[in-house]
């Protein structure tokens, strides 16, 4: 892939995915880290922050079947995203730092394929306003080729003394040099929309999975619990070592 691509059966090939991933692997960022005029509004850059409020447990450290883990589980396979929006695919058998991603946009009616690499992998305990808080969560940064420039933050938070659970989305970004003078205009026009549709759908489903994840723990079916459970492992659709997600387990809530 020279630059974005619009084409329809990569994910449905796996050999041409395959193929499409690892070529991401030769790619360099498509920005500069941190860039030299900062991130800032007037140089350019949008700068987004998201806060989606999940079910709240017990004070103290996040339990380990509470809704924090159940955020973190989804976070961590890419699950909470809108798949009318965006797919991914990607290798789940090795380090989540540093993975790349190739990701399926799809809007006006076409699909992209375009790259990301996971840059950082965030887990601990802070101190904010006074206040401890459980984080754990991830950040990737765009490609060569990505229609987008910029970095996108995943968390999903534990307050330790109120017990309050929270998923955030942090995000600054910009166009990139788009040569097709056709999609230029296209993402002028409706790019920004798209960004703002994406998280705020991704916040909305991160909640409706966490809270189904909790209510089929606390009433499993008679039948079928198990491939249910099953369904958001690292195994399912799995070919040449390739996850693609959100699963159709993670795809119902709004597909």
């Amino acid at each position: 892939m020279a630059g974005f691509a619009m084409v329809r059966n990569v994910l449905s090939d796996r050999r041409k995915a395959a193929h499409a991933l690892d070529d991401l692997s030769r790619r360099r960022l498509n920005y500069d880290v941190p860039p030299s005029e900062g991130f800032a509004v007037g140089s350019g850059w949008h700068i987004d922050d998201y806060r989606q409020p999940l079910p709240s447990e017990q004070p103290g450290p996040p339990a380990a079947d509470g809704p924090w883990a159940a955020a973190r589980g989804l976070l961590r396979d890419y699950e909470f995203i809108d798949p009318s929006i965006v797919r991914a695919l990607f290798r789940s058998d090795g380090p989540l730092e540093g993975r790349n991603m190739l990701l399926e946009l799809r809007f006006w009616g076409l699909r992209f394929h375009v790259g990301v690499r996971v840059a950082e992998v965030l887990e601990g305990t802070r101190t904010e306003d006074g206040r401890e808080v459980a984080v754990w969560g991830w950040a990737y940064r765009t490609l060569e080729g990505h229609i987008e420039a910029g970095q996108m933050d995943y968390e999903v938070r534990k307050w330790l003394d109120t017990g309050e659970v929270e998923f955030r989305i942090h995000a600054f970004s910009r166009a990139a040099d788009i040569a097709n003078p056709v999609v230029r205009l296209g993402f002028r026009l409706f790019g920004r929309r798209q960004q703002k549709r994406f998280a705020s759908t991704a916040c909305e489903r991160m909640r409706g999975l966490v809270e189904a994840d909790l209510a089929a723990r606390e009433h499993p079916p008679a039948s079928a619990g198990g491939d249910e459970i099953r369904a958001r492992g690292p195994g399912l659709r799995q070919s040449l070592g390739l996850v693609v997600r959100p699963t159709s387990a993670g795809g119902r809530l709004g597909a």
